[in-house]
């Protein structure tokens, strides 16, 4: 038994934020139902490198695992009736529609939850399911600029830059949905009632930039793009070395400044001097600099080596080619090969947490569009009345 079994996901959404919080679950035992328009089917598939089975990019290979695909038109009758029934048969909708559109269809969350009133519902979009902003369109770069991060991302004086992966809040609101679910979840199981969730692309960015918030409403501080290094430690930021590779260095507390100090730039007289973080601020440029210098002097490897062996965080600056050759991802199983029946196997990013007793796996990648068409009239809508799933014949369930 994984911690999900049992549970039965309805997918309804498009491009990263709710999908991911559904895979999520698929990895952990979660049974999910990718619900796809026959025309074409998520976005998602057409998104990033493509391989040589039409509709299936690499993105969608790997984001899209443990899912199985049923095409319905929601927008049509028999659609929308078919999903009625699968909704009755589920634990969990996942969607991220513009705020509105599943009311447009006669899908909203007053008859979805009539006909399944255990049914936990969760719903990501741009700027949530209320407010002024609600019927805008949102994607992650948009949430990044809204939610203040873009404008703490590049040098200082330069302009806002991609701050990492452009769908950086797709995913931190997909693990945000996720967690709502199991607790919605948890609730429904002790009282019989189901709950809407709702995330918003903006709040999941704004949630996790640690002081800003109070730091204006305390002090009035607008906190400026921070470039190598960060405004609240010292030394805490990206070196270059000598082969032009760079490091990170990041010492958090003033413990770890005296080992940097003596044990590894051996300048004790800067840990005397500097004990403290608000020492070492008030001197940034004289502290920064003996870093710089000290990393400068040596190649990747011998600086890495000697802040491990004075005990002092640091790490290499990675590209995905470090990462294939790096022994402690290969350890951990951070990179899972995955065998796919078509294009064989391929690696993507392995399951996130680790559970000690009921670990998440993936037994399959991105599926094809409709591969369970038959499957759902065959076997999940059993009844006597007929079933009609867009792309396949009517058929009597069994």
């Amino acid at each position: 038994m994984k911690p999900m079994s049992g549970i039965r996901v309805l997918d309804l959404a498009t491009f990263i934020a709710a999908p991911f919080a559904a895979s999520i679950m698929g990895e952990f035992g979660a049974e999910v139902i990718k619900i796809e328009h026959p025309e074409g089917g998520d976005p998602m598939r057409c998104f990033g490198t493509p391989t040589d089975q039409p509709d299936m990019t690499l993105a969608w290979l790997s984001e899209a695992r443990n899912k199985h695909s049923v095409t319905l038109d929601l927008k049509s009758q028999a659609g929308a009736a078919t999903f009625k029934e699968l909704v009755r048969r589920s634990d969990v909708v996942a969607e991220n529609f513009r705020p509105g559109t599943l009311e447009k269809w006669g899908l909203g969350w007053d008859v979805l939850s009539e006909i399944n009133p255990s049914l936990v519902l969760l719903r990501i979009s741009g700027y949530g399911q209320d407010g002024p902003y609600r019927e805008r369109p949102g994607f992650a770069r948009i949430a990044h600029a809204v939610g203040g991060l873009t404008h703490l991302a590049g040098l200082p004086g330069g302009p806002p830059v991609t701050p990492g992966s452009t769908s950086l809040a797709d995913y931190v609101s997909g693990l945000f949905g996720a967690v709502g679910v199991l607790m919605a979840l948890r609730v429904a199981e002790q009282t019989g009632h189901g709950q809407v969730i709702d995330v918003a692309l903006y709040e999941s960015i704004f949630r996790v930039l640690d002081e800003i918030a109070p730091l204006y409403d305390k002090f009035g501080v607008v906190r400026e793009p921070e470039g190598l290094s960060t405004r609240n430690a010292c030394p805490h930021g990206h070196f270059a070395c000598a082969d032009g590779k760079w490091v990170a260095i990041a010492c958090t507390s003033d413990r770890m400044w005296d080992r940097l100090a003596r044990n590894v730039l051996k300048r004790p007289d800067l840990a005397d001097s500097h004990p403290h973080t608000a020492d070492r601020l008030h001197d940034r440029e004289l502290i920064d600099g003996v870093v710089e210098r000290f990393a400068r002097s040596l190649v990747i490897t011998d600086v890495v080596n000697r802040c491990i062996e004075g005990d002092v965080p640091c790490a290499p600056i990675n590209t995905i080619a470090d990462i294939f050759d790096d022994p402690h991802f290969a350890a951990r199983g951070t990179l899972a090969r995955v065998a796919d029946a078509v294009l064989g196997e391929l690696v993507v990013p392995n399951v996130v947490p680790k559970l000690s007793q009921t670990p998440g796996e993936i037994d399959s990648l991105g599926p094809p569009l409709g591969d369970w068409n038959q499957h759902v009239v065959d076997r999940l809508l059993k009844s006597d009345d007929e079933v009609r799933v867009p792309g396949e014949k009517t058929r009597r369930k069994d």
